[in-house]
């Protein structure tokens, strides 16, 4: 059969492997934290839309080159 019925796993091969193991969890709990901490902010985010970019959400466009306010104050200087 071959097997001599002890087992003859060495100490170094078991502290290999507890920390390997300990390696694992520890990357399973980052994991979760982050994961965790992702949810938390994106939560934050959902729950105060005043801090997501409305300042440039105006009325005039807000975008690059001020176009869009150029074409407020044409509207606003026709008195349309």
């Amino acid at each position: 059969m071959g097997s001599s019925g002890n087992k003859r796993t060495t100490m170094a091969k078991l502290n290999r492997e507890g920390k390997l193991r300990e390696k694992r969890a520890e990357k399973q709990a980052r994991k979760a934290a982050r994961k965790l901490s992702t949810a938390r902010d994106a939560a934050e985010a959902s729950s105060r839309p005043e801090e997501l970019g409305t300042a440039t959400a105006g009325l005039d466009g807000g975008g690059p080159g001020g176009a869009g306010s150029e074409a407020a104050a044409d509207v606003a200087g026709r008195g349309v």
